[in-house]
């Protein structure tokens, strides 16, 4: 689980980390999220994304891609 701190909140990236954490452009999550394809949230102007989430996000786009290459 990702946390940050003492409390176990869950660890929150914006854009840039987001962008750097997947090794993508930033336009690509902005692309991904008018797409409505990326799960994020937003704080007044900013997009925000859980860590937990992003994770399962990943993991379940792969599995899809492994389903339909017939693995």
């Amino acid at each position: 689980m990702a946390s940050d701190g003492k409390y176990g909140l869950p660890r929150v990236m914006t854009v840039k980390e987001l962008s750097e954490y997947l090794r993508v452009h930033p336009s690509t999550i902005y692309k991904l999220l008018r797409r409505g394809e990326l799960p994020g949230f937003r704080i007044g102007t900013d997009w925000r994304f859980n860590a937990e989430v992003i994770d399962r996000w990943c993991l379940d786009r792969n599995m899809r891609g492994l389903d339909s290459s017939g693995n």
